[in-house]
């Protein structure tokens, strides 16, 4: 978002252009495609699989279909959840290391889940086209009254008015819908027969940081409203459960949060809030990687062996050793510690990737390489991915199937934005006299790229100079 910002706002030729242009930002509802481009999303398969086990029992009360891979990981250290287009979650990283509990981490989601439930996406992104019609009304009037008067300032001092007033009101809608989503939390939660005792914390969290920030002291541009009246809902919602928090996943929990923060962080903060003295399981994990991201493998490995000697079912363990040894360059033995992830966790799609990395980088054989083949079809057919795409592209060409090779380098290059790259590399698998199968999946993936980038064949080459 960052960039988008300095794109817009760059020109200082036009104060009431950066204005409007500012304004419309904060309203901004960007499609997934886009948002996504704008964000910094982590992938980990320990994480990810942490955060389904919050999620789903809670979409399942509110009668909402799940799908593990619409949730997100932003790496952003603020507060924040939010959901999108396609009933798509996103949790930013500093949600999940400033949460004390996994019930705060649940109050949260189903204050999200409430925001599905009040049907907010589709009235937000309704809100939004009328309020940006009305901030082009308001640019309007502030031209026509700069023309009458001949000064800047008067079309300056419209703008203000009109957005005021737009601001306050859009606020108010706000505020209205986070009461909706708390109250629907609240009822989820109860279902569950869980306290909402967790998001009473976690609202304190928000209130707390947004007091530090002076947001508290202007009802006008909190963009998380928290207002006294909703944490006062919710102590009150606290008062009348007959339920209390469930602490069941909490261990995981803290070592999801250890597991951030090594990877996140400088090594020395992380020794700092995990120090030596500290022998749980959790803080040992993150020192591990510390010890890692400081190049100290033997320390890192000698850790995670001990870890995994009292663990010896968690596959996470392995699979950062795994991430140890190909960092080192020793690729058959990060071959075999991946090969134990996934004996213990055969369907994860993410560890799949990672393991077929591995394997193809230490020469497999003819029947090495169809094993390969068939777990990354499988794990794209569950979690489509770039690196998925790319690998089996290299697998099907080792394999001497160039077709194949072809088509799936094209998948890839459509997953990175590369359209015009992708049709060339379906077209030249075209030209390979494809099995049926294939060629069905050839003609879709044009069929996708057309409805895509409907302009990209209307591109003109430059003619060459004679």
């Amino acid at each position: 978002m960052e960039k988008i910002n300095q794109k817009l706002t760059g020109s200082k030729k036009n104060t009431v252009s950066r204005l409007i242009i500012g304004f419309w930002l904060i309203l901004a509802f960007l499609p997934l495609r886009d948002a996504l481009g704008q964000m910094s999303i982590i992938s980990d398969e320990e994480t990810e699989q942490y955060l389904a086990k919050v999620i789903r029992p809670i979409f399942q009360t509110a009668g909402i279909p799940f799908n593990r891979n619409k949730i997100y990981i932003v790496n952003d250290n603020s507060l924040n959840a939010f959901v999108g287009d396609g009933n798509n979650l996103f949790i930013h990283t500093g949600t999940l290391l400033k949460a004390d509990n996994t019930d705060q981490i649940s109050g949260v989601l189903a204050h999200e889940t409430g925001h599905i439930l009040g049907g907010h996406i589709l009235r937000q992104k309704i809100k939004n086209q009328s309020m940006q019609e009305a901030s082009l009304a308001s640019l309007v009037l502030a031209g026509a009254a700069a023309a009458a008067s001949g000064r800047g300032d008067v079309a300056v001092a419209v703008m203000l008015g009109s957005q005021s007033s737009l601001l306050s009101n859009y606020m108010a809608y706000r505020v209205e819908e986070e009461r909706s989503a708390d109250d629907a939390a609240v009822k989820l939660l109860y279902k569950r027969q869980t306290s909402p005792q967790g998001l009473l914390q976690f609202m304190k969290k928000i209130q707390k940081q947004n007091a530090l920030n002076g947001i508290e002291e202007s009802d006008y541009f909190r963009t998380h409203p928290v207002t006294s009246e909703r944490v006062r809902f919710l102590e009150q919602a606290v008062k009348q459960s007959p339920y209390h928090q469930d602490h069941s996943l909490d261990n995981e929990f803290q070592r999801i949060k250890a597991k951030l923060y090594g990877f996140l962080q400088e090594p020395a903060q992380t020794f700092k809030r995990y120090p030596p003295s500290d022998t749980s399981i959790a803080a040992r994990y993150a020192q591990a990687i510390a010890y890692f991201k400081q190049l100290n493998f033997g320390k890192a490995l000698r850790m995670i062996d001990a870890l995994s000697a009292e663990e010896p079912d968690n596959p996470y363990f392995y699979e950062l050793k795994a991430q140890i040894y190909m960092e080192q360059g020793n690729l058959k033995a990060a071959k075999e510690a991946y090969g134990k992830v996934l004996k213990l966790r055969p369907d994860a799609a993410l560890l799949q990737v990672d393991w077929a990395q591995a394997a193809l980088a230490v020469s497999p054989s003819p029947a090495e390489l169809k094993n390969i083949i068939a777990v990354l079809n499988r794990s794209l057919q569950q979690r489509p991915s770039a690196m998925g795409w790319l690998l089996l592209s290299q697998a099907y060409d080792q394999n001497g199937q160039t077709a194949y090779a072809e088509y799936a380098a094209a998948e890839y290059s459509l997953r990175i934005g590369a359209a015009d790259i992708a049709k060339r590399q379906a077209e030249n698998a075209q030209r390979k006299n494809p099995p049926s199968a294939l060629r069905l999946k050839l003609d879709d993936l044009l069929r996708r790229i057309k409805n895509t980038y409907p302009d990209l064949n209307e591109i003109k080459q430059p003619r060459k100079r004679g």
